[in-house]
């Protein structure tokens, strides 16, 4: 049953993304669209590797999280004033991605591919964690949340326990979670300066 689950966190993945552009039709979320352009093509990447690799329909979530950025960067050029004003910091770390994903190309190894994937994925997180932390009133959490759940199914439904099948949704993990973090960055350190108000204010 539990090679269900990966449907199932796909269907959530897919919501994510919806709720983000339901967000960007709002005039809230606006996504920087060098990640989420790169944030769609490294994943593809990864599960052409994993699939060369042999692994299973567990590789359906790490699909998903490419997809689902390829839909939040095509609905940007849709939605009038639903971008981020790019910089010359985003472009250096788009090209450095991009230059990733050409060293995969020249390497044709699965284990090397994925290495290269998640340089580049990572790479091109920068810019949004940059834009995160200083205003992170312009991202919606939910693509994180859902990736977050689509990269532990991911795990969970591993047939074949290799790199190859847990290194990229194991990154997935880790990144979602920086970017959460740099979300609510600003209301954590408020609430705790409010704790320690509170327990200087008793003692």
């Amino acid at each position: 049953m539990i090679e269900y689950l990966v449907f199932v966190t796909a269907g959530l993945m897919l919501i994510g993304a919806f709720a983000y552009i339901r967000s960007m039709f709002r005039g809230f979320a606006k996504p920087n669209r060098v990640s989420w352009l790169m944030w769609a093509i490294a994943p593809f990447i990864a599960t052409a590797a994993e699939v060369s690799s042999g692994v299973g329909w567990s590789v359906l979530p790490v699909f998903m999280a490419g997809f689902s950025p390829f839909l939040i960067f095509c609905f940007s050029f849709a939605i009038r004033k639903a971008y981020w004003k790019l910089a010359t910091f985003d472009y250096v770390c788009g090209i450095l991605s991009g230059l990733s994903l050409v060293f995969w190309y020249l390497t044709k190894n699965p284990d090397v591919a994925i290495l290269f994937a998640i340089a580049s994925d990572g790479l091109a997180s920068i810019p949004t964690i940059k834009k995160a932390l200083s205003c992170p009133e312009t991202e919606s959490i939910w693509p994180y949340i859902t990736g977050t759940f689509g990269a532990l199914s991911s795990l969970l439904t591993l047939v074949v326990w290799n790199f190859p099948g847990y290194a990229f949704p194991a990154y997935l993990i880790f990144i979602n979670a920086v970017l959460l973090i740099s979300i609510y960055k600003k209301k954590l350190e408020t609430l705790v300066n409010r704790l320690f108000r509170r327990l200087h204010t008793f003692s």
